[in-house]
C-alpha cells in the first residue's frame, strides 16, 4: 500500500494535487477530473475525454483523432 498523503483544503475548496501523484496519473491543467463521493471519501478519477468520445462515436463518420489534433493547434496559439 502506498503512503497516504495530507492535502489541505484552500479558498473556496481548492485542493492540491501533489506534483508526484499528478505526474503519476498523467494529470496536466486543464484535465477533466471524475469526483465522486463514497461513504466519507472523495474518490477523483481521471477522465479521458477523447477516448470516450471515441468510444461513443462508433459508427459516426468522424475522424476524432484529427479534431483532436486541430484542437491540440488551437490551443498551443
Amino acid at each position: 500500500m502506498e503512503a497516504i498523503m495530507k492535502v489541505r483544503v484552500g479558498k473556496r475548496g481548492v485542493v492540491v494535487i501533489p506534483k508526484s501523484v499528478r505526474e503519476r496519473l498523467g494529470i496536466k491543467e486543464g484535465a477533466f477530473l471524475e469526483l465522486d463521493v463514497a461513504g466519507d471519501a472523495l474518490v477523483l478519477k481521471v477522465k479521458d475525454l477523447w477516448a470516450e468520445l471515441r468510444e461513443k462515436g462508433n459508427g459516426v463518420k468522424f475522424d476524432v483523432d484529427a479534431f483532436e489534433r486541430e484542437l491540440d493547434g488551437v490551443e498551443e496559439e
